[in-house]
């Protein structure tokens, strides 16, 4: 079991091997453990650090991917819950991007036990607006995407990634983002976008009872701001640190910003 379960997600374990404390990273649609390869390195002198690939991205085992198990987030959040006791890890301090911050939010909120503290980055529990909730997108936005996907995803995602990155003064990292996107077959990328589109996790959300710091970007075009105040607001004894960057990905575009909000809570 644990070795499937290490290759399922190509896991890396690297850092301080014998370190007392142990940071997990999980990553966002489009990208692989490598989005965190800034950020990660800056940890490895303190903390064992694992990094992982999601179940149909990056390096890991291309047979696990079941649609039915990915139609939401919570088979991922099973697969994070997994690989943790597989490496029998206490006491994570669990890092997440988009929806990897949702799926350690889940997972978390399932096993509390494995968990010490964690940092939302760029997250959302709900993209859909409705009366009294800005999510960001409207339901005809989100067919859009849809639409857009099934018909022309190669199209869809040169002009997606531009979006999501900003920054677009920095094209090696659009570039690096939509070739990432490319890489997922159409099939595959528009079941990911469906478990996260339209998604709904506010009610796990104010079941988390774990130290939580929410790192949200100035101008995000896939999360506006009102959702990390609303996820500030919902988590008991959060913080909430505004940096002063563009886009949904700041710690591939900004990692020192990244780096120097989260590395005060992820120390203490």
């Amino acid at each position: 079991m644990p070795s499937s379960v290490i290759k399922r997600n190509n896991v890396t374990i690297t850092g301080k091997l014998s370190g007392a404390r142990t940071i997990v990273f999980v990553h966002g649609i489009g990208t692989d453990q490598s989005a965190w390869q800034d950020v990660a390195k800056q940890f490895m002198t303190d903390f064992r650090v694992v990094l992982l690939d999601n179940v149909g991205a990056g390096h890991s085992d291309p047979e696990a991917f079941i649609h039915s198990r990915y139609l939401n987030l919570k088979g991922y959040a099973s697969d994070l819950l997994e690989v943790c006791l597989a490496l029998q890890l206490r006491d994570v301090i669990l890092v997440g991007h988009s929806a990897g911050a949702m799926i350690g939010l889940l997972a978390a909120v399932d096993r509390p036990d494995i968990f010490s503290r964690l940092v939302l980055i760029s997250a959302s529990p709900r993209y859909i607006d409705e009366e009294g909730y800005r999510g960001g997108f409207s339901v005809k936005d989100i067919n859009a995407i849809y639409d857009s996907i099934a018909r022309e995803y190669s199209s869809w995602a040169d002009q997606f990634a531009p979006m999501m990155m900003a920054n677009t003064d920095q094209p090696r990292l659009v570039t690096r983002f939509s070739d990432s996107l490319k890489r997922i077959p159409a099939e595959r990328a528009l079941t990911v976008f469906c478990s996260i589109l339209q998604s709904d996790h506010r009610h796990a959300v104010r079941q988390l009872k774990r130290p939580t710091l929410i790192i949200q970007s100035q101008n995000d075009n896939a999360v506006p701001r009102e959702v990390a105040e609303y996820l500030h607001a919902s988590i008991t004894g959060s913080q909430l640190k505004i940096i002063d960057t563009e886009g949904h990905l700041p710690h591939i575009s900004a990692p020192e910003k990244v780096i120097e909000a989260m590395k005060e809570f992820v120390c203490a």
